[in-house]
Order: structure tokens, then C-alpha cells, then sequence
């Protein structure tokens, strides 16, 4: 199978290469490497796999509309999986117009490219972010999302319906995976483990913000990537018993679907602090700080619809992951 891999040298988007690469699939990775965070961990993640004979790489941007038209044609994907993103909540609120040149415009640019070149199956990065201002625990993709917090959000749920739209009018299988805070070796330097991390080994303060009043359903990297292939392996197909009286808001009468990727079992962010002391062997000085804008208290993922469909849940319990984790950081930083 040929797929293309937006974000191939992204966190998840470089691991689920590899995984992929291990199945003996053919990709094509793109990714712009832009100064987001350090380019060169990005550079680091690609030269794992850059040199395998079933990996291609291309230095491109998604928002370049005729760059994107000319690679579908050119390539004749089978599938495609979409991990190119301006990532961030914090810095969407600064930055706006990165998330909507991206995030939506360049997103377009790949609908676009799979409806004029026969793609079978499309998946596509969502986020635990599109729940927004939702209380009701677990999150579902069966309750609606209609109150994002912040413009990351916002542009996810864009997608989401960008997603259906397409789905909808040409017959165009796409699945939609909402994320839960991913985490693991290779992760981005912006999330929360890899600042913890880095200040603690400083002697720094961490900044621990809502008073340390959050919770998380922490996923591990690997576990993202095996839902993912589930996912990739099986085109979207529309739900017969699907009705405009009693709309559900995460499958339709088109081939297009919404599952959420998370671990299920949400962690006290102190409770995720202590076992980064405990895999350090250092205690973390706090500096407690009020909610930021943008920000939700805690999220909890339901992943009845991925267990049912796939036979498949996340396991890698937050302790091994966080050891996992370390390990990876201090040999990457020669500690």
C-alpha cells in the first residue's frame, strides 16, 4: 500500500512512518520543518528512516495549494494520513493565522488533492481539544462540540466538518482521530513532560498551572500509532441506521467517521508530576499557577466505538510511560 504522511517528521507523524514502513507499506513523508520548536529534533526523528528503501521525503508546506496538486497527481496515493498541523494551544492565542493558513487552508488543500486522485481512505489528525467547554465525562464522539476554547480547537473542529462535507459530496472515505494528550520519546519540547523534564534536570521551578487541578488522559505515543493502522486499514463506511431527527455527531450517511484515540483512564496532573520525580530521582520545585486561557480543566476519553470496531485500546500504563520517556531524553541530551 502507498500513503502519504503529512507531518512525517513530527512527532507522530515520524513514529507512525516507522511503524508503517515495518509493514511494508511504501510512503511518501512531506513536512515543512519549520522553527516551531528546534528543527533539529525534527531532523533527528527523520534520520531514523530516512534512508529506508520504502521512504520517500519531500520538504514541503501543505498551504502551497499547487505543490499539493502536483504531488497527488503525481504519486497516486492509496491512502493518506493527515499529521501536518500548526500545533499548540497556548500559542494559538498569539498566533492565529498560523492555525487557520494551515490547519484549515492547507487541510482543504489535501481534501482536495484525495477527491480529484481516488485516495481509498483518508485519516486525519482531530483533537481532545475540540471538546471545549463540555463537562460531561467521558467525552464521546457522540456529543456535540460546538464550544472550542481556543483557535487550535476551533480549527480541528473545522476539519472535522471540512471532513464530512467532502466525505458527504464525492463519496470520499475519511476517519478523523481526536488525540489525548500525547506523550512519549521524540515528543514535541512545547508539551508539558519535555518542560517538566527540562527544568527539573536545570534545577529550574516548574510552572504547574490551575493549581495543579487538572486531569489528562495521558496516551502514549505507540498507542496513538496502533490506532491509527487499525484505523488506516479500514475506509469509513456510513452508518445505515443514521437519522436526521436524532443526528449522531460522529458517524453520518456518508463514508466518514470520529473516533477518539485516548487511554481512558485520566491522571491527576500531580500524580503524572510525581512519576517524572520518581523516574528522575528528583523532587520538582512548583511554581502553582492559575487556569490558562484556553485550557480545559480534564479530559476523558470514551473509546467504547474503537474497542467494538478495531478490538483495540490503549494500555501503556503513565509510569512506564513517563520511564520511557526519560530514558529516551537523557540519552537524546547526552546526560
Amino acid at each position: 500500500m502507498k500513503v502519504l504522511v503529512t507531518g512525517a517528521a513530527g512527532f507522530i507523524g515520524s513514529a507512525l512512518s516507522i511503524r508503517l514502513l515495518d509493514r511494508g507499506y511504501k510512503i511518501l513523508g512531506i513536512d515543512n520543518h519549520n522553527d516551531y520548536y528546534n528543527p533539529e529534533l525534527k531532523e533527528a526523528r527523520l534520520a531514523r528512516f530516512l534512508d529506508h528503501p520504502n521512504y520517500n521525503h519531500i520538504r514541503m508546506d501543505i498551504e502551497d495549494g499547487k505543490a499539493v496538486e502536483e504531488l497527488f497527481k503525481k504519486h497516486q496515493f492509496e491512502g493518506v494520513v493527515n499529521l501536518a498541523a500548526q500545533a499548540g494551544v497556548r500559542y494559538s492565542i498569539d498566533n492565529p493565522s498560523a492555525y487557520i493558513n494551515t490547519n484549515m487552508v492547507g487541510f482543504g488543500h489535501i481534501l482536495e488533492g484525495c477527491r480529484h486522485n481516488n485516495i481509498s481512505h483518508l485519516v486525519y489528525a482531530s483533537s481532545s481539544s475540540v471538546y471545549g467547554s463540555n463537562t460531561k465525562m467521558p467525552f464521546s464522539v457522540h456529543d456535540n462540540v460546538d464550544h472550542p476554547l481556543n483557535l487550535y480547537a476551533a480549527s480541528k473542529k473545522a476539519n472535522e466538518l471540512m471532513a464530512h462535507t467532502y466525505s458527504h459530496l464525492y463519496d470520499l472515505p475519511i476517519t478523523g482521530l481526536r488525540f489525548f494528550t500525547v506523550y512519549g520519546p521524540w515528543g514535541r519540547p512545547d508539551m508539558a513532560l519535555f518542560k517538566f523534564t527540562k527544568a527539573i534536570l536545570a534545577g529550574e521551578k516548574i510552572q504547574v498551572f490551575n493549581y495543579g487541578k487538572h486531569s489528562r488522559d495521558f496516551t502514549y505515543i505507540d498507542d496513538i500509532v496502533e490506532g491509527v493502522v487499525h484505523v488506516l486499514d479500514r475506509p469509513a463506511k456510513p452508518n445505515p441506521l443514521w437519522s436526521g431527527d436524532n443526528p449522531d455527531p460522529g458517524t453520518s450517511t456518508a463514508p466518514w467517521r470520529l473516533y477518539n484515540i485516548g487511554n481512558n483512564n485520566p491522571v491527576e496532573l500531580m500524580d503524572y508530576i510525581e512519576a517524572l520525580e520518581n523516574s528522575l530521582g528528583i523532587k520538582a520545585e512548583k511554581e502553582l499557577l492559575p487556569l490558562q486561557p484556553g485550557d480545559v480543566p480534564d479530559t476523558y476519553a470514551d473509546v467504547d466505538d474503537l474497542v467494538e470496531e478495531f478490538g483495540y485500546k490503549p494500555l501503556m500504563n503513565v509510569k512506564q510511560g513517563v520511564e520511557n520517556f526519560v530514558r529516551w531524553y537523557k540519552e537524546y541530551n547526552s546526560f
